[in-house]
This record gives structure tokens, C-alpha cells and sequence, in this order.
């Protein structure tokens, strides 16, 4: 298999890796994580270099990139912190289930939004007893004439409080069907009338913020719905492989970036007379973590090479994000061990990665339902 990047593709890669060492720089990131300031200024750069229209069409003010195009700026930007994707994705990957499932008046009317700028999307799914059981949701949605009355609670919600943010939420519309059935997309503006949004305090992934919603009574137009109703569950799951595919990317972007920041201390750090990183133990530390950071790419090139083909690739696609979440996890917790002390210190980079690489295995899909998709296309049964 070819994982060989073309002219354009690098290109890409070397753009936006340019853009990021000039923008967010570790001071920014340090300033933006400890106050929990969303990255602003790094958006509209994304914004003016086009990043928010690669794979959408060009009739819609896009660039018709693929899922490779895809991966490479997802492991860019996450190079400089894995919130930064967080970002990226959420406005894109949203704006995609537009393409896929809105109307023409919607995809000509919010696509180009979100690709200039004006808007932002996040998305809410996750209730208090509703987290990978998204189908026992119970925030609902009653028709009312032409429009639609949302009463409710999401949890977890990454960055719905950003200016100008746009909340696609699922919801019931139907309660008395089977809970895979019966769930609806709507589009609501952050700052709709009824929408109250908390921010909670987290361990980790503080810049892009995590979010506490609360849907009182909050009317919307039935022309913010998005696809038929009680068809939200197709919604859900018509981009979660892309989803994961490009969110690896940015694991394997940031786990890289974890051994060569501890690569290069072990190299400048002495004891006993000489670096630390010549001693056998921290050597086969840092030979362990830069094989399997290399493993996690090339599970996650694996897998987006597939999808780029056309080809099914579930498979490859939760083998790439089960591997790649644990490897970053794990990698961060041993860049900690090497860096000892000093990595506990809040103005040393690593503890910020030791941070935000554990919320991986449960976001996005957590490590255990990736080992029971895995399973189940290997002919096991698992409940």
C-alpha cells in the first residue's frame, strides 16, 4: 500500500504546519488552555487559508478534497494540541451532515457560513444517561405548527458557548418508538432564547471548553430541522467513520509531537555525568513510544486509503481509533515518567498532553465499543 503524499498533499502539509508554528506558539497555547480562551485567532487563519471548505464541493464555495486531504491537516493541527482539531472538526464534520442530509436552501445557505467564517457548528448528543446508549436520549421535540418546542438537558458538549456557534442537536420527536428510532437533527443557535449553556470544569481540553445545556422550552423553525424526521439516527452515523479517521490523525499528530518534545529533553537533561536519554531504560522508553506512534499512523493511513477508494473500512477505520487513543494515552503518560518533576510543572507542555490524551479513549467513541465493532466484524455476536 502507497502512502506516498502527492505534490498538492504536501503542499498541504507543509502550509498548515507553517501557519500553526507562527500562530500557536507555546505561549499562546499555554495562555489559552489555563484561561480556557477559545483559539479565535487561529480559526480565521483556517478560515482565510480555505481549511474549512476542503471537502466540500465547489459549487458551495469549496475545494472537493478527500478523506487524505482530510487526515493530513487533522494531523497538523493536531501536532500543536489535539483541541485544535477538536475545533476544526466540529464545524466541518457538522456542515458535512448538512451536505448529506439537509435541503438545498441549507446547504446553500449554511455551507458557505461555515467555510467564510460567519458561523460555527458544535454538536450535542451525550444526556446524563444517554453516552454511548445515544439512542436513550430524552430531550424532546414537539411540533408545534410550523415550528418545533425543545425541552432538555446535553452534557459534554465541546464548544457550543463559541461565538457565533451553531448547536446540532438530537433530539426525540417521537417517544414512542423503539430508542433507536424516533431521534431528529435540528440546527440551534447558541444564543436562541431557552438555551443556557454551562461551562464545566475539566482535567483537560480546556481551551475549546466542555459544556453543560440546558433546552427550556426553546422554539425553532421546522426549517432548522435537518433530514426527515425520526431520521436522525442515519444523520448520526452517516459520518462517524470520516469522524474517526481524521480525529486519529490528530491523535497521531499529537502523540508525535509528546516523544519528540521527551526525546529532546532526554537528550539535554544530564545525570551522572551524561543525557539521561543514553541510559538504556529511558532509551527503550522512547524507542517503545516512537514505534507505536508510528504503528498508530499507519493504522490510521490504512484505514483513510480505504475510504478514499470507496472501500468499507469499519473495520480499519475503529481498529485505527482504538490503537491510536491508547497509544497517545499511553505515551503521555510515559513522556511524563521521563520527564519527571518537571513534567508535573504547569509551564512544561507535557502535562497539558497527559491531559487532554486521556479524555481519547471515551470520546468519540470509547476503547470498549471500538473492541466490540472490531469483534462483530470479525462474526462475534457482542452485546
Amino acid at each position: 500500500m502507497n502512502f506516498e503524499l502527492t505534490e498538492e498533499q504536501n503542499l498541504l502539509r507543509d502550509s498548515v504546519r507553517r501557519m500553526m508554528d507562527d500562530i500557536a506558539t507555546a505561549d499562546y497555547i499555554r495562555e489559552h488552555d489555563e484561561q480556557g480562551l477559545y483559539p479565535y485567532e487561529v480559526y480565521d487563519q483556517w478560515v482565510e487559508m480555505g481549511l474549512l471548505g476542503l471537502p466540500f464541493p465547489e459549487e458551495f464555495g469549496g475545494y472537493d478534497g478527500n478523506v487524505l486531504d482530510m487526515v493530513i491537516v487533522g494531523e497538523e493541527l493536531g501536532r500543536k494540541g489535539y483541541d485544535f482539531l477538536g475545533a476544526y472538526a466540529l464545524s466541518v464534520f457538522n456542515a458535512l451532515n448538512i451536505l448529506r442530509h439537509g435541503s438545498e436552501a441549507q446547504k446553500k445557505q449554511y455551507i458557505p457560513q461555515v467555510i467564510n467564517g460567519d458561523i460555527r457548528m458544535s454538536i450535542s448528543m451525550t444526556e446524563p444517561d444517554a453516552g454511548s446508549d445515544a439512542g436513550n436520549m430524552r430531550t424532546t421535540a414537539v411540533r408545534e405548527g410550523d415550528d418545533w418546542v425543545i425541552s432538555g438537558q446535553k452534557l459534554f458538549s465541546t464548544a457550543a458557548d463559541a461565538k457565533n456557534n451553531v448547536i446540532n442537536l438530537y433530539c426525540k420527536t417521537d417517544t414512542t418508538v423503539p430508542y433507536q428510532k424516533g431521534i431528529s437533527l435540528f440546527m440551534v443557535p447558541y444564543d436562541t432564547p431557552g438555551v443556557e449553556i454551562r461551562r464545566l470544569k475539566t482535567l483537560g481540553r480546556r481551551m475549546l471548553g466542555t459544556n453543560e445545556i440546558f433546552f427550556n422550552n426553546v422554539r425553532i423553525s421546522d426549517e432548522m430541522r435537518i433530514g426527515e424526521v425520526n431520521e436522525g439516527w442515519d444523520c448520526m452515523l452517516s459520518g462517524l467513520l470520516l469522524e474517526r479517521v481524521v480525529t486519529t490523525a490528530g491523535y497521531a499528530g499529537n502523540a508525535q509531537t509528546v516523544v519528540d518534545q521527551a526525546l529532546a529533553y532526554a537528550k539535554e537533561r544530564k545525570q551522572f555525568g551524561k543525557p539521561i536519554g543514553n541510559f538504556q531504560a529511558i532509551a527503550h522508553m522512547l524507542a517503545d513510544m516512537q514505534t507505536k506512534v508510528d504503528a498508530s499512523r499507519m493504522l490510521m493511513l490504512r484505514a483513510a486509503s480505504k475510504m478514499a477508494k470507496g472501500e468499507k473500512a469499519l473495520r480499519e477505520v475503529s481498529q485505527a481509533k482504538l490503537f491510536g487513543s491508547e497509544t497517545f494515552a499511553e505515551v503521555a503518560n510515559m513522556g511524563m515518567q521521563i520527564m519527571g518533576g518537571y513534567s508535573y510543572m504547569m509551564e512544561f507542555d507535557m502535562q497539558r498532553h497527559y491531559r487532554d490524551a486521556r479524555s481519547t479513549t471515551i470520546t468519540a467513541g470509547t476503547s470498549q465499543m471500538q473492541r466490540n465493532l472490531i469483534a462483530n466484524t470479525m462474526g462475534l455476536k457482542v452485546k
